[in-house]
């Protein structure tokens, strides 16, 4: 498995902590951002240099891109798939994009089966995207683990 770059669209939460995760294991990264690098705390920190900024257009239009950038979507939730999420995983069947919903409250051993699907379907730039810090406290916090887990 040779992930080569971790894409997100660098929103609180499942995303900047994707791209946490692959800083700290020294992994490219990138991704998409709203145009003014728009996040619900704010705009992302220029420290992340990496990421390029919409034009025009918000949050769906930088999912959408994202997905259509990468090679396959991780989407991380506590229960079912709604709001952006929903909307991340329908820009991924509309590009016919693979995608895996991780659902943290129920997915045993998440970082093998993001594994296990990453070589299934030969992914080499994985897009995490999921819910912000705000509708789902600690979720930074796992999927960081999470993602470094499957980098190493």
């Amino acid at each position: 498995m040779a992930i080569k770059k971790v894409i997100s669209g660098g929103q609180t939460g499942a995303d900047i902590a994707g791209t946490d995760a692959a800083i700290a294991c020294r992994a490219p990264y990138g991704g998409w951002l709203p145009k003014g690098r728009k996040t619900e705390n704010g705009p992302v920190p220029k420290e992340y240099t990496e990421f390029l900024e919409m034009g025009r257009g918000g949050y769906p239009k930088r999912t959408e891109q994202n997905v259509i950038d990468s090679d396959g979507t991780v989407i991380f939730t506590y229960g079912k798939l709604a709001g952006g999420s929903s909307l991340t995983k329908n820009f991924s069947v509309k590009n016919k994009k693979p995608w895996l919903h991780i659902d943290l409250d129920a997915v045993q051993n998440p970082a093998a089966k993001i594994k296990d699907w990453i070589i299934e379907w030969d992914i080499k730039v994985l897009n995490v995207a999921g819910k912000s810090a705000s509708k789902a406290p600690g979720i930074y916090d796992q999927v960081k683990t999470i993602i470094m887990e499957v980098l190493k």
